[in-house]
């Protein structure tokens, strides 16, 4: 896979279809590698005559990482954050933005169509008014706005995520089989097969759990972004499941309601994750979103 120097640092990214089309970039969640949007799911969006761009995140994958940082107390972190305290991080959800667009500018793209999931779907927000001109559209995916009253996920869906995995191969697998089963979709069978593979991939290709500590880290020092979310010109598409454990539904209903016009699909069963099952739905969506946001306004 290519790589390029982008806002100081080495991102590793790929790309699907044609490069004359309309570019969707995809922003994967805290810990993430671009692994997380499967190559097939990639193609689908490309069928639809989108040019896709998949990358790791900073501190994540084959892109930079931040060894110097050292690695952070997440429950201390999250602890201060209940009682208000600020949050001290090694680099900000603007940070990780910034370098989207550095990815774009890298890649001589001047307009994107910007989609992440879960944290992702926070930094694709923070692009999307901290960069209003390079946002074509935005697509937010089991996301939320940060707002610190809304319905928290499950204890047992949080203690998995957060524990540290363990470090060899196949005790790290099936530790995050156990996460992967917490936040799957209830409404849909678990893929066993999919999740394993995923997961060897992941760790094969690049194990580092450090750098999930520290994109925590980002996530809790941003805090509450609805005001900046209100500011947000470009049309929105906001994607959640029903039963989701880890970021509840109402935060995708949070979401669409502070992002002016935005349009709100709640996929029932769907869970943190994207089965199989849902990937024809969640694909035609898009689709749909950005044709009808590229469509010029008749006044």
């Amino acid at each position: 896979m290519p790589n390029v120097t982008a806002n100081g640092i080495q991102i590793e990214y790929d790309t699907f279809g044609d490069r004359s089309s309309s570019a969707l970039l995809l922003i994967a969640g805290n810990g993430a590698q671009l692994l997380f949007w499967d190559a097939e799911f990639c193609e689908l969006l490309a069928e639809k005559g989108l040019f896709v761009i998949r990358f790791d995140n900073r501190d994540a994958g084959l892109s930079t990482k931040f060894d110097e940082a050292g690695v952070p107390d997440i429950m201390a972190a999250i602890k201060g954050a209940m009682e208000g305290k600020d949050v001290a991080a090694a680099y900000s959800l603007d940070d990780m933005a910034d370098d989207c667009v550095g990815l774009l500018d890298a890649l001589h793209i001047e307009k994107a169509h910007i989609c992440g999931a879960s944290m992702g779907g926070m930094i694709a927000q923070v692009v999307s008014y901290r960069h209003p001109q390079r946002v074509l559209s935005l697509i937010s995916i089991m996301s939320n706005t940060g707002n610190p009253n809304l319905p928290q996920g499950r204890p047992d869906a949080i203690a998995a995520v957060v524990a540290p995995p363990p470090t060899e191969r196949k005790a790290y697998i099936e530790h995050n089989m156990n996460v992967w089963r917490k936040i799957w979709s209830p409404g849909f069978p678990f893929e066993e097969k999919r999740a394993r593979t995923y997961l060897e991939k992941s760790y094969d290709r690049s194990y580092y759990p450090q750098g999930m500590a520290r994109q925590n880290m980002a996530i809790l020092s941003r805090g509450d972004r609805t005001a900046s979310l209100s500011s947000i010109k470009a049309q929105a598409l906001v994607i959640h499941g029903s039963g989701d454990p880890l970021i509840p539904v109402e935060a995708g209903k949070d979401t669409a309601r502070v992002i002016p016009g935005a349009n709100l699909l709640i996929i029932e069963g769907m869970g943190h994750d994207l089965p199989t099952g849902v990937w024809s739905e969640i694909v035609t969506a898009i689709s749909r979103h950005i044709k009808k946001s590229t469509q010029p306004i008749l006044v």
